[in-house]
């Protein structure tokens, strides 16, 4: 494996694990206890505390900028793009995923949303360079 297909599995692994150890046991201790119904967690209703609010916010986010980053890896994967720059792109996209996550989770306070954001504008400039390389290839 190349260290782009290794950071995209981190990504993947990420979303995943943002379900099993945070969405996943909150939903099935609440059902479990009876303080909720299966059906009691739909995706257009906030419900929660707050920290469950973001954390299901910072899984979507993952939903949404994986398919961008899966996309970008595999054609760079396909364009001989393996190593250098673009390697280097996707470790910087994976890290600052993990730490918008993070972000995303432990506060709503306004410096802590410009930190996050901070993390978001760092991966879609990577994104745009990875792009940008593909095309040149």
């Amino acid at each position: 494996m190349t260290t782009p297909l290794y950071c995209l599995t981190g990504f993947a692994t990420w979303t995943i694990l943002l379900v099993l150890v945070g969405i996943g046991p909150y939903r099935v201790s609440n059902v479990l206890l009876g303080r909720a119904k299966p059906g009691s967690f739909p995706a257009a209703v906030p419900h929660g505390p707050d920290w469950y609010q973001r954390l299901m916010r910072a899984h979507g986010n993952c939903v949404e900028n994986l398919p961008v980053f899966a996309t970008l890896v595999l054609v760079g994967h396909l364009a001989d793009l393996r190593t250098g720059t673009f390697a280097v792109l996707c470790q910087v996209v994976l890290g600052a995923r993990l730490c918008q996550s993070v972000a995303h989770i432990s506060s709503g306070r306004h410096r802590v949303i410009n930190v996050r954001f901070g993390f978001f504008l760092t991966q879609v400039l990577c994104f745009v360079a990875m792009a940008g390389l593909i095309l040149r290839s």
